[in-house]
């Protein structure tokens, strides 16, 4: 199955993801910029398209140019595979999983997620401003989980692993 996968990717861990996925399936691999120069016969030939992207603040960055040029994409196979810092089994994946897509959109496209992490050094003046803002005040919080989740997003930490993409490769292969 001849497979496109865009991506964007802002300190490492979804250009990580599309490239083992890219692998994986023997597809194509174009950054997003890259993608949003080309024409919409481009992707004619494509019988498979994923959009990766990263997750922040529960939502997933630039997945509106995907979901724009997903409604011409219906005869594809179209996925959009999700990178955060949280672990896969955060009931707050499900959430930001569920908002993505409205119905319509989930007759023909499926979201998927991979935990991946954060990273600090990556990270531009303003977004680790912003980050270890919001870890300060999680860590001030009164409830526990709050002040966990402040400890654990304070530093910078890695819990990418190739074995998360097996469920976009099973969907892609037409296993799910």
């Amino acid at each position: 199955m001849k497979t496109i996968i865009i991506y964007t990717s802002k300190t490492g861990f979804t250009k990580r993801y599309s490239e083992w996925l890219a692998e994986k399936m023997n597809a194509d691999l174009i950054d997003l910029k890259d993608a949003q120069k080309k024409g919409d016969r481009f992707f004619d030939d494509y019988e498979a398209i994923v959009y990766a992207g990263w997750c922040m603040a529960g939502s997933v960055v630039k997945v509106k140019w995907f979901l724009d040029k997903a409604s011409t994409w219906k005869g594809k196979r179209l996925a959009i595979m999700v990178v955060g810092g949280s672990p896969n089994d955060n009931p707050d994946v499900e959430e930001t999983l569920n908002k993505i897509l409205n119905d319509e959109q989930r007759e023909y496209i499926t979201a998927f997620y991979c935990q991946g992490g954060i990273n600090y050094d990556k990270m531009k003046g303003p977004s680790k401003l912003a980050m270890k803002m919001f870890a300060s005040a999680l860590k001030k919080r009164k409830d526990e989980k709050s002040r966990q989740v402040g400890e654990y997003i304070s530093s910078s930490y890695d819990i990418s692993d190739v074995k998360y993409i097996e469920p976009v490769v099973a969907y892609l292969n037409g296993l799910s």
